[in-house]
């Protein structure tokens, strides 16, 4: 009963539990591009200035795919510190990023409110960057596959905030 598993039996633990978080996380935020309409195909962005910096639309769906399969990474990673002391808090600070994260696209493409999902995606940057240095604390690797997402994070509250500027009646 008190006995420690073998390293096979932790690293099949972790193997389920990414198979689980990874296509959950990323189905979700499939979902969430998707239900809201984002991207290049939506007609009231299509009219819209785009600052120089704005990648093309391809480019947004991989880097997307990429960053999800990775917090999703992180996610199982931190699921299966079982006994660490900050693994509850990881997990909230977790959700709390994610569920942020899926209210953008809606607020930014479905709504057009560009200041609101400027100002949400700043508090998508800090509930991510707690949840980032709480999964480091928990597993290293785990805040270290958060990192990317963050920069990305940063990235795209720059191209935000750039729309925004450029077309100030975007709201209307």
């Amino acid at each position: 009963m008190g006995e420690i598993a073998s390293r096979s039996q932790i690293g099949f633990s972790l193997f389920r539990r990414a198979v689980i978080a990874i296509p959950l996380v990323l189905l979700l935020g499939i979902a969430s591009g998707r239900l809201a309409g984002s991207g290049y195909d939506n007609s009231w962005f299509a009219v819209l200035h785009k600052p120089a910096a704005m990648p093309p639309g391809a480019a947004f769906g991989v880097a997307w795919t990429f960053l999800y399969i990775l917090q999703g990474l992180a996610l199982a990673i931190v699921l299966n510190a079982r006994g660490n002391r900050l693994r509850a808090l990881a997990i909230t600070l977790f959700v709390l990023q994610l569920g942020l994260n899926l209210a953008w696209s809606p607020l930014f493409f479905a709504l057009h409110q560009v200041t609101a999902a400027f100002w949400l995606i700043v508090g998508i940057i800090v509930a991510a960057l707690a949840a980032t240095l709480v999964f480091a604390q928990v597993r290293p690797v785990a805040g270290w596959l958060m990192v990317p997402y963050v920069a990305w994070l940063c990235f795209a509250a720059a191209l935000n905030h750039d729309v925004a500027r450029l077309n100030p009646d975007a709201e209307r």
